[in-house]
């Protein structure tokens, strides 16, 4: 029998940041504030929690299946449902919406991985919800790639129009970012402007930047599983993550309306 791995095995196997990576990451006139030794616990405790599920109650989950307990795969693939109803109205553009339902994709996802979960549990090297992430991000994209050839008008021709939940406490944790302090009691009065603006400047960079500011945003995702995610050392996910953030800021920048509101 294969043991699943710990969180404690799996940091093992990750790299740690190099010694110097605080002037290489003020190159880019951009460091976030949970790089800040004396507010990071501050910002600990202010981040919004991971939309997925806890990792050691997966792990207790996943024993059970390996266990044959009936009931088990039906527990384990519930507890991730909401995760992926989050994680996909993110990426899936708005412009389907008429076309398929947010549903259709999570059960694909689901069947999907119910029907690999034997190659998983006999080869776990990335924890659960990033596995089964992966799956959603696969099938995102199939959705879109499908879509785009059968529908009748071309959604090519179209404006993109990007997934989206509600606006969250995420995008308000956002565009903290780039303040030097919280939002005043007038900018905080204005917060669904301000998410929609915030929303809309995410969705005008490119692909992989936008992608890896949802995952630390919006799924709440820390480095070290952006870096699994997308099989990426520690040091350039991290990297990476500060380019999309000196992008974004540009963006704001060219964006009088919004720079006003982060302004005030």
């Amino acid at each position: 029998m294969v043991a699943l791995p710990t969180d404690g095995a799996i940091q093992s196997r990750v790299w740690s940041f190099p010694t110097r990576r605080q002037t290489r990451m003020e190159q880019y006139d951009v460091v976030p504030r949970e790089f800040d030794a004396e507010s990071s616990k501050r910002n600990r405790k202010r981040m919004t929690k991971s939309i997925w599920p806890d990792g050691e109650a997966t792990a207790e989950l996943l024993l059970n299946v390996r266990g044959g307990e009936p009931r088990a795969i039906d527990a384990l693939m519930d507890r991730h449902r909401d995760s992926l109803r989050r994680m996909i109205q993110l990426r899936l553009d708005q412009r389907l919406n008429q076309r398929m339902d947010v549903s259709d994709v999570i059960q694909d996802v689901l069947v999907e991985a119910n029907r690999r979960l034997q190659d998983y549990l006999a080869n776990p090297v990335i924890p659960f919800h990033l596995w089964i992430r992966q799956i959603a991000k696969d099938r995102i994209i199939d959705a879109h790639r499908r879509h785009r050839v059968s529908a009748k008008r071309s959604i090519d021709r179209e404006q993109p129009q990007p997934g989206k939940g509600p606006p969250d406490q995420s995008t308000i944790e956002l565009a903290n970012q780039f303040r030097d302090g919280s939002l005043t009691p007038a900018a905080a009065a204005a917060q669904k402007e301000l998410a929609a603006q915030i929303e809309s400047a995410v969705h005008l960079l490119r692909d992989n930047d936008r992608e890896i500011i949802l995952m630390r945003h919006y799924e709440q995702l820390d480095n070290q599983e952006i870096a699994q995610a997308l099989g990426l050392s520690e040091p350039a996910a991290s990297m990476r993550y500060l380019r999309a953030l000196k992008r974004l800021r540009e963006i704001i920048n060219s964006m009088p309306r919004l720079n006003d509101y982060l302004q005030e």
